[in-house]
């Protein structure tokens, strides 16, 4: 059970190397597995992504965010050696222009599900990563908590009724519950949840590798459910409650 969390966070989408570097409106696979793999020590062109693959992945989103737009230069100024290159592979002497996505003051909150030895590997690998984790670039660092539980025996209930909110939407229905976003990749039980509205992304990681980097479609189901209230709380005791939840699984 992860929280992603921090002043931003950028999950490229549809950009490769282009002038517009944007951004998801929510974590997408290619960058969690990519933030599994940084953290196992996995190098870009090691290959071997596959054993992810057994990984289901749900997100809920907490607080969406606000998308700014950061504008940047770069090599202006330097001699043609020390200027970056293009996307076309010349350089041409000038400066490069491009403008990044973020998502600012976003927290989605993410429970992995897999076979337990794979998770257990994971979870251990986030303690101690090999490379340090980030949020999409690695300008955007994470905030604590961030690994909130290494194991739990039933991650949607987790969501439904435990984990603690990140936000202080107010109820639009007069009552104890607040509305909250879900994206999963499996339907969820029509007993359970609202009906679902599916959106096809293509995010899923074939290789990472700088030449003949690839990814593959898969299909996500949003809903919108109702949480309890309480999960929200005042906000001033909102880290308190994080690292209290976090706590209880170790001393369990």
């Amino acid at each position: 059970m992860l929280r992603l969390a921090g002043p931003l966070q950028s999950w490229g989408e549809r950009s490769a190397f282009t002038a517009v570097r944007d951004t998801a409106p929510f974590p997408t696979r290619s960058a969690l597995v990519g933030l599994f793999a940084a953290a196992e020590g996995i190098g870009r062109g090691d290959g071997g992504l596959d054993r992810y693959d057994s990984l289901r992945i749900t997100v809920r989103v907490d607080r969406p965010g606000v998308r700014v737009i950061d504008y940047h230069t770069v090599g202006g100024g330097l001699p043609k050696a020390r200027t970056a290159a293009t996307s076309g592979g010349s350089n041409k002497g000038a400066a490069v222009i491009t403008r990044r996505h973020y998502l600012s003051d976003a927290v989605f909150v993410v429970a992995v599900r897999g076979p337990e030895e794979t998770t257990a590997r994971i979870a251990a690998a986030l303690r101690r990563p090999y490379w340090a984790p980030y949020l999409g670039r690695r300008s955007c660092v994470p905030d604590e908590p961030f690994l909130l539980r290494s194991h739990v025996q039933d991650p949607e209930e987790e969501l439904l009724t435990r984990v603690p909110l990140s936000c202080s939407t107010p109820s639009d229905r007069g009552d104890d519950t607040i509305a909250v976003e879900f994206l999963r990749e499996q339907p969820p039980s029509a007993t359970a949840a609202p009906p679902a509205d599916t959106i096809d992304v293509n995010d899923v990681p074939v290789s990472f590798a700088q030449q003949g980097r690839g990814h593959g479609m898969r299909r996500l189901y949003r809903t919108v459910e109702r949480l309890p209230r309480a999960l929200a709380g005042p906000q001033h005791t909102l880290l308190r409650r994080l690292i209290d939840y976090a706590q209880t699984e170790e001393s369990a």
